[in-house]
């Protein structure tokens, strides 16, 4: 499938953008904004399938998402960042897409929903199960603190999205984790205070183990670059 896509400056260095679940590329307008006034980017931002103003479709499965960007998106690009269930897409796209760097924000690469015993079993059969289990496991996670405008942009990038995949798409990611590997492109994993739901332990340190660069910042939350843009471009841009 094709993405609905949109560009903004003409700079030398290309940077994709790829959001998380239930957002589209709208919800990076503040980081764009930004990264381009410095006239050094061009700037790339995506609607994945089922989202804002990319096509529904029959299934969302996480493959499904990443051939999509490598049918979308150039390869070669100069960095590529994501977010969320974006880091689940990039990380099974990024050896076709082959980018400079790839920079991950809270990347969905492994949910701290059981795998084992009955548990496991509920959330590999009974998609129902999944919310209970997320529930309890994001308890701490924080609500963040946004600005009437971001709080808007979010609520109206959720209003476009098709909620019939997200327990899917949570049992996708939940039943197949991102296996670490030695990274495919220069690559950091930018985590915040509430990471280990989708980053739990001892992930950071076997990503670490395989060359690949972690930052912690504690002060921001999931929906770090809606909270503090001008923090987390601060944070990305010398991985770009």
């Amino acid at each position: 499938m094709k993405l609905h896509i949109e560009t903004t400056g003409s700079g030398p260095k290309r940077i994709a953008f790829v959001h998380g679940l239930g957002n589209d590329g709208t919800v990076w307008e503040d980081l764009v904004r930004l990264a381009a006034s410095s006239e050094r980017y061009t700037l790339i931002t995506v609607d994945l399938r089922g989202h804002g103003r990319s096509d529904r479709a029959r299934s969302y499965a996480l493959d499904d998402f990443a051939d999509d960007l490598v049918a979308s998106l150039p390869a070669g690009l100069d960095g590529i960042v994501s977010h969320s269930l974006g880091g689940a897409v990039v990380v099974r796209a990024v050896e076709r897409l082959t980018p400079a760097s790839a920079v991950y924000l809270d990347p969905g690469f492994r949910l701290a929903l059981p795998t084992s015993g009955l548990g496991g079993f509920l959330v590999r059969r009974v998609r129902w199960s999944i919310p209970l289990f997320a529930a309890s496991a994001g308890r701490g996670v924080r609500t963040p603190t946004l600005t009437p405008e971001r709080a808007a942009v979010e609520r109206a990038s959720q209003a476009r999205w098709d909620r019939r995949m997200a327990l899917s798409v949570l049992q996708d990611v939940a039943t197949h984790p991102y296996e670490v590997a030695p990274a495919v492109a220069r690559s950091t994993v930018i985590l915040s205070g509430d990471a280990p739901y989708v980053v739990p332990d001892p992930l950071p340190q076997t990503l670490q183990a395989a060359g690949w660069r972690v930052v912690r910042e504690d002060s921001l939350g999931h929906a770090m670059f809606l909270e503090d843009p001008e923090l987390v471009w601060r944070l990305v841009e010398p991985s770009l």
